[in-house]
């Protein structure tokens, strides 16, 4: 718990965004150190583009805690991280379910 709040500290000191007042005024721009919720809902925001991505280019998801389950890493972390969980079928195929991200959210 205390290494999880040092590292949170950190990561907000280490993220900082310049002041755009000082620095659309022409004068030398103050860095601000910001909680890390706040930095990252600060982020431009862009329509997301999938051109050239293939999810079959990345073959290296081992066959996860339990092989004769059909859950690779990449499904035991989607099922484990679920705010509310998929239906997982045969052969761990993935239905439903949805996730909280900082980059998503609204």
């Amino acid at each position: 718990m205390m290494i999880t709040m040092m590292r949170a500290a950190t990561a907000a000191a280490a993220l900082s965004l310049p002041a755009t007042t000082a620095a659309a005024a022409g004068e030398r721009a103050v860095p601000q150190v910001l909680p890390l919720g706040v930095a990252v809902s600060a982020l431009p925001v862009a329509v997301e583009d999938r051109t050239g991505y293939q999810r079959t280019a990345f073959r290296h998801w081992n066959a996860g805690a339990n092989p004769s389950d059909g859950c690779n890493t990449r499904m035991e972390v989607l099922i484990q991280e679920a705010v509310e969980a998929p239906e997982v079928g045969p052969g761990c195929t993935l239905t439903g379910g949805t996730w909280w991200s900082y980059y998503g959210a609204a």
